[in-house]
């Protein structure tokens, strides 16, 4: 009791001077890293004038372990994946940031530093992120013990084209990419897909997305695999999508064709829709005074998933 005591104070502390505790990082392997080459490859880390941390050339992936104030738990966790084109991560904001604010709702978060498609460094680049995303699955599964988390309750959030990557996992879990995936499962509970790369298709790409995770010239089936909105089944997870409509980098109608995908396969699913906020917005959309984390936790709980 005292140290829970302890730790609640010292949380309140570190609140109020704006610091925190060092956050755990998980290594997502043991051993080999699975879909790997040995070689030069270096991860790059770049901070922005505005303090924004870009990361790059991934090798060794990891979770980032974002754990809410003692007591306010409810056992429901997210994995989150940045965007940033299958090229880099925005991994502060539409990765740390996110985490602390889902730890206010009493959600564990686990920041996903997955591998961004590199020929020199993987023998097959289109499978690395998801291969990343569907081990951070299992992963935080079979660490539910430790964290006290429902293994039931373990959602999916993506921003841009990790927002692809989070549909991709959400509509593909029954065929784990890899050698021996196992029997653990790695369905999400729920996906949040944030402004997302859904289709590859001509008219919805997002070309950078797209050739970085396929090539140049990916062959009409390798497209059609990873255009989620054809991959939807009604066992697709519950979803949740916010765009705005004036996005110029990735197109509305990406998330609208996912959208009406859940509702052709009786998927619950919720979208919101903004007519301006461009793209990359992260946690705040300045356009409006609407937070759409605020709709997120209402969907949250609405769907008993904030329940302790």
């Amino acid at each position: 009791m005292k140290t829970r005591f302890f730790l609640l104070a010292l949380s309140l502390l570190l609140l109020a001077t704006g610091r925190s505790l060092a956050q755990p990082v998980l290594p997502l392997y043991t051993g080999t890293i699975p879909n790997s080459i040995a070689g030069n490859v270096q991860e790059t880390s770049t901070t922005l004038a505005n303090g924004g941390i870009r990361i790059s050339n991934v090798v060794q992936p990891t979770l980032t372990v974002f754990v809410p104030a003692p007591g306010t738990a409810n056992g429901t966790s997210v994995i989150v994946c940045p965007g940033g084109g299958y090229t880099r991560l925005s991994i502060d904001s539409e990765g740390y940031e996110v985490a602390k604010r889902l730890n206010e709702m009493g959600v564990t978060a686990f920041v996903l530093k997955y591998r961004l498609p590199n020929d020199e460094s993987q023998p097959d680049k289109a499978i690395a992120p998801l291969l990343d995303a569907q081990q951070a699955l299992r992963l935080v599964r079979q660490q539910a013990a430790k964290y006290r988390l429902n293994p039931e309750r373990i959602g999916l959030m993506g921003f841009s084209a990790g927002g692809h990557l989070a549909a991709s996992a959400g509509t593909q879990f029954a065929r784990p990419v890899g050698a021996n995936p196992g029997p653990v499962s790695v369905r999400p509970a729920f996906l949040v897909l944030m402004y997302g790369v859904i289709s590859f298709n001509d008219s919805l790409q997002h070309p950078g997305s797209r050739q970085n995770l396929l090539g140049k010239s990916p062959s009409a089936a390798l497209v059609r695999q990873y255009s989620n909105e054809l991959q939807v089944t009604a066992q697709t997870p519950p979803t949740f999508l916010v765009h705005a409509q004036d996005d110029k980098t990735v197109s509305v109608q990406n998330s609208i064709v996912f959208y009406q995908a859940c509702l052709r396969h009786n998927v619950p699913a919720e979208m919101h829709l903004y007519p301006k906020g461009g793209h990359g917005f992260g946690l705040n959309n300045k356009t409006t005074k609407d937070d759409w984390t605020e709709r997120l936790k209402n969907w949250l709980d609405a769907n008993g998933w904030l329940a302790q």
